[in-house]
């Protein structure tokens, strides 16, 4: 491999080891713990240096590393090729204020009748980037289940906080409960999806009512993807007794960069620390089966909702990686959650 070549793996390599919630073991197509160790052992931990280092130094990585990342660079080539040659357009997009990124797209099920339930999608990001375009086969696929699926952006760091984050996320419920009738869905059935950051942010609004206002009532269901910031405190905790791991270095340094040091914030951002007031009926709390991080924030939090009332449900999905677990919803290489998404749907939505 080059060192063009190179450099570009090396850099796809560390987007995807820094990603927003960190997985802890490799799998998928994921370079290696050690691969990733080389990587910033050869240029340190700060990822706005790491570009710049590698255009210098990627001929000092290992053959074995690099041909770990140059693996990986053909795969996520690939998956996003396909994803682009099978992506629905948008039926329509609501605006619901000035940035660019406070905008829903708004997928119409074929065939579609007035007062079908809709499904509202938050991406991820490390509540730092990513886009609301990133759906990949989630609206052909709740389309053929007669099912409206809409995709929201929102304002993210450093120009808004955490909590401007979830309020965006409730002023796109409220907008899109306000175009309901023109739209064709329910505005009384609605059910909040997240992805990692967004995982956290749609818990945070299902369970905190401050941010959806008038529209909290219509979130019949909650369905989470991997996420890994219901209870803040405990995650940095956690995160801290295992400083020395690089993935978790990476991942304690985020949270605390993301919800200051204050704990009195970390508590409040938490949607955990608000299970018991008023909090939607249903959940649903997928996790990869080897993140030992996301499945005690799942569980953690399945438990306090069971205990105050709700009803929730705490999932392993096996075979599969962060990633994996929100680009495959809908395919068949994501059977083992699509199944357990159109189960709980099917559940929620009483079809």
């Amino acid at each position: 491999m080059n060192r063009a070549a190179a450099v570009l793996a090396a850099g796809v390599a560390l987007s995807v080891v820094a990603t927003p919630i960190l997985a802890q073991r490799s799998g998928g197509g994921r370079p290696s713990r050690q691969c990733i160790q080389e990587i910033m052992n050869l240029c340190g931990r700060d990822r706005s240096q790491i570009p710049a280092c590698l255009q210098s130094k990627a001929d000092q990585l290992s053959d074995n590393c690099r041909n770990q990342v140059a693996s990986r660079v053909r795969e996520r080539r690939g998956e996003q090729a396909g994803a682009f040659q099978r992506a629905v357009k948008p039926t329509r997009t609501v605006f619901y204020g000035s940035d660019e990124r406070q905008q829903i797209d708004v997928f119409e099920p074929e065939g579609a009748v007035d007062e079908l339930p809709l499904v509202l999608f938050v991406h991820g990001g490390g509540w730092r980037m990513g886009s609301h375009k990133m759906v990949g086969q989630k609206p052909a696929h709740f389309g053929t289940s007669e099912i409206y699926f809409a995709s929201t952006g929102y304002r993210v760091l450093p120009g808004a906080p955490v909590e401007e984050q979830a309020r965006d996320v409730g002023a796109a419920l409220q907008a899109l409960r306000g175009q309901a009738g023109a739209i064709g869905f329910d505005p009384e059935r609605i059910v909040l999806m997240g992805h990692s950051a967004g995982a956290h942010l749609a818990a945070l609004v299902a369970s905190d009512p401050q941010y959806a206002g008038s529209a909290f009532d219509a979130i019949e269901g909650v369905i989470l993807l991997d996420g890994a910031g219901y209870d803040v405190p405990a995650n940095i905790a956690a995160s801290e007794a295992r400083a020395s791991e690089v993935m978790a270095s990476q991942a304690l340094n985020l949270y605390r960069e993301v919800f200051s040091e204050d704990p009195e914030r970390q508590r409040a951002l938490s949607p955990i620390t608000h299970v018991g007031g008023e909090d939607a009926p249903q959940w649903l709390a997928l996790y990869v089966e080897e993140r030992d991080v996301a499945k005690a924030q799942a569980e953690s939090l399945v438990n306090a909702l069971n205990a105050a009332g709700s009803k929730a449900e705490a999932v392993s999905i096996a075979n599969t990686d962060h990633g994996r677990m929100n680009r495959e919803l809908g395919t068949e290489a994501g059977s083992a959650q699509t199944q357990a998404v159109d189960a709980f749907l099917a559940e929620v939505f009483g079809s």
